[in-house]
């Protein structure tokens, strides 16, 4: 009875634990707060940091210590407000380093071009993300964007502002990422893609999901 009784109470911590490791879905924002405790390769500038960083690595640990998501900001890129003003820039790698701070396609972008300058062999690309719409204080919030690299083989992402620091991988496939990242979430995939640049008119083809990918 005793012994029952304990695998009863053991059922329940694990799936209480899978339900906090469950994302909040409703935003791209981090699960938590920034990590002052993480050791970083401190630059006084972009130019500096390029000269000291040498890898995904050391990208990965500033941006845990450092990054900041700006919701505001999120807004004003969302699918509406878009659909209203279009004249609205991405921060440059640089400006990001300065700013420390933006949304998600900024912080990709800052991941991408710098493993680019420090470590081209590991062939960063863009990954975007389209989910389920989902409407926010009356904005529509579809596109999500993280950035990727090709270790040993192999395909790992960060510069993701849901956990920024975090590296994931190494998967064999972008496809096999993107089934964990929909558990993750907790949002529907509608597409994904991966690409050179976030820019429009450099899109590659979105990768529609069929039904017989998914788990």
């Amino acid at each position: 009875m005793f012994k029952g009784f304990v695998f009863f109470i053991l059922l329940f911590l694990a799936g209480f634990a899978g339900v906090l490791h469950a994302a909040e879905p409703s935003s791209d924002a981090p699960e938590y707060a920034r990590d002052s405790t993480v050791l970083f390769k401190a630059a006084d500038s972009y130019e500096h940091a390029l000269q000291i960083w040498k890898t995904p690595e050391d990208i990965s640990a500033w941006i845990a210590h450092n990054f900041s998501y700006n919701m505001a900001r999120a807004m004003r890129l969302s699918e509406t407000q878009r659909a209203i003003n279009n004249d609205f820039s991405i921060y440059t790698p640089s400006e990001f380093f300065t700013a420390k701070g933006g949304v998600c396609v900024d912080l990709s972008r800052f991941g991408v071009e710098t493993l680019r300058s420090i470590d081209p062999q590991s062939d960063p690309k863009y990954l975007m993300i389209e989910f389920a719409p989902m409407h926010v204080a009356w904005n529509t919030l579809r596109l999500h964007w993280l950035a990727s690299f090709k270790r040993d083989g192999r395909t790992c992402f960060f510069a993701d502002s849901k956990r920024p620091g975090h590296i994931a991988g190494p998967y064999k496939d972008t496809a096999e990422f993107i089934r964990d990242y929909e558990q993750y979430r907790g949002r529907r995939i509608l597409a994904f893609r991966e690409a050179e640049s976030y820019q429009k008119h450099q899109r590659a083809r979105a990768l529609k999901l069929q039904a017989s990918d998914k788990p």
